[in-house]
């Protein structure tokens, strides 16, 4: 029963908050109280091994929770992000309207995600997964503009179409197992079922693949990012990057390796064609986020192409694979979560949204940048953060995965990418701690700065935010540092 109570309490308190009008400071005392609690019945809900039915719609179809140790890993990323993003949006979201509706829709996505982590069949991942969908979706749109409307509707139509594509998956593997068809790692699957007719059954699961990879900005199914994370709040935009978007890996990661079994498609037109389109992704996202000028639409591709790094670690189809795709996505929640958020900074404290504008922040801002500066070392892959290790663990599972000319092209697209992250990602630190003298001269020289550009705000005393929103980005730098020393260990001690 504390599985259900954790999930559940969470969504029941974000329909109070939508539903009961409070200022500021009741909002903030009963959006902590909620958060704590609910991250307390979660340490409760860790311990729990027996899985628990609610509903069963009939034979074999039934609403059923356990937690097991790939759940207990997204959980607890899950929470940590959530956490982190809870306290940085008391301050952020008081230059947006309708905080409470915000911290509504916050609450109840939280428990969403939770419920997904804690899914024993199919069936109720995929209802938690619609659920994730349609409560994350007010997230994207809440600013109410015509654009942000447009956003957010794009958002929901790629991710209800990914998830029908992945909902034929479903079908076809219920239809292809016997028993509870309950999670269970190496696959269930009838192999009499599945060599009766292989050809639609190999179709299937890659759509599957395909839709599910909708939420995680795999191409060709990658649209919604750019569009939604630059128009969304920051602290939602740091939800939807660092976590929200692994929902569909960890979709991915059940279908395969928990359902139909890494090798039922081992060798396949199906591991050949996943390969190409993870690493078409991580090239084109990395290519696309070092041409994009606007901070968070540059951040969106990069998280369509560090997210594929999952996706192209998962389908080499190994122990060591999946292993190096779950550190990245530790890694990933804790530093592009970060990101996001110190990018909302620029935009609260400085006004600013374009790179063009951040020159000579660095004396105003110094923990804000340095935050920057951490978790964009990690997703380059600098050691000891989580980024080198997880790249590392990917390349070692390319290479060792026997798969002729894609080992050796996994690992070079791999190191191509980090270049290009280094490219879009540290020149912002170069130029906010050290600008250059001739840029300074030539703004001066009849161009009038910008209004709302960093070289005008920084002269304010208070450019650098209150603790509300720099020890939440601090800490998650912490996390990224903790996934690289540790993460390993900790993926051992589970079982991976």
């Amino acid at each position: 029963m504390m599985l259900v109570i954790s999930f559940l309490l969470p969504i029941l308190g974000g329909v109070v908050l939508g539903f009961r009008k409070m200022d500021d400071r009741q909002r903030r005392r009963f959006a902590i109280a909620l958060l704590l609690v609910s991250d307390l019945f979660l340490v409760f809900a860790l311990m729990s091994r027996s899985p628990l039915t609610l509903v069963r719609f009939a034979e074999r179809v039934t609403l059923t929770f356990c937690l097991d140790n790939l759940g207990r890993v997204f959980a607890v990323t899950a929470a940590c992000l959530y956490t982190a993003v809870c306290f940085y949006a008391f301050e952020y979201m008081q230059m947006e309207e309708r905080p409470g509706i915000f911290f509504a829709f916050y609450f109840i996505s939280f428990g969403a995600i939770e419920a997904l982590a804690m899914s024993d069949n199919l069936i109720t991942m995929y209802l938690c997964f619609e659920l994730l969908t349609l409560s994350t979706v007010p997230l994207v749109l809440h600013e109410l503009t015509k654009d942000a409307v447009a956003a957010g509707l794009k958002y929901l139509f790629y991710s209800m179409g990914g998830a029908l594509m992945g909902l034929l998956a479903v079908f076809y593997v219920y239809f292809c197992s016997s028993g509870e068809a309950a999670f269970t790692y190496g696959g269930f699957l009838d192999p009499a079922k599945v060599s009766a007719n292989r050809a639609a059954f190999l179709i299937l699961i890659f759509v599957g693949i395909v839709g599910f990879g909708t939420k995680a900005g795999m191409y060709p199914m990658h649209g919604w990012l750019p569009t939604a994370h630059p128009i969304a709040p920051a602290p939602a935009s740091s939800l939807l990057s660092g976590i929200v978007a692994k929902a569909g890996v960890i979709c991915v990661i059940r279908l395969i390796y928990y359902c139909v079994g890494p090798e039922l498609i081992r060798g396949t037109w199906v591991q050949t064609a996943w390969m190409c389109l993870a690493m078409l992704t991580v090239f084109m996202g990395s290519m696309m986020a070092f041409c994009e000028k606007i901070m968070k639409k540059r951040l969106a591709y990069s998280t369509i192409s560090q997210i594929s790094y999952i996706m192209l670690g998962l389908s080499f189809l190994s122990d060591e694979g999946l292993r190096g795709g779950l550190l990245h996505m530790m890694q990933h929640a804790m530093s592009k979560g970060c990101l996001f958020l110190v990018a909302g900074v620029f935009i609260y404290k400085l006004g600013v949204r374009n790179v063009d504008g951040l020159k000579a922040i660095g004396a105003r801002m110094p923990v804000t940048m340095w935050c920057f500066t951490i978790a964009s070392l990690s997703l380059i892959g600098i050691p000891p953060l989580g980024g080198f290790v997880s790249k590392w663990e990917i390349a070692s599972a390319a290479l060792g995965a026997g798969m002729g000319v894609f080992s050796v092209l996994a690992p070079v697209f791999l190191i191509i990418s980090a270049l290009l992250t280094a490219g879009y990602l540290l020149p912002v630190t170069v130029d906010a701690f050290f600008p250059r003298r001739e840029e300074e001269e030539h703004a001066g020289k009849g161009k009038k700065p910008q209004p709302g550009q960093a070289e005008e705000a920084v002269a304010k005393k208070d450019a650098e935010p209150s603790r509300w929103m720099t020890v939440p980005m601090a800490l998650l730098c912490c996390g990224t540092l903790f996934v690289g020393l540790f993460g390993t260990a900790v993926l051992a001690a589970l079982g991976f």
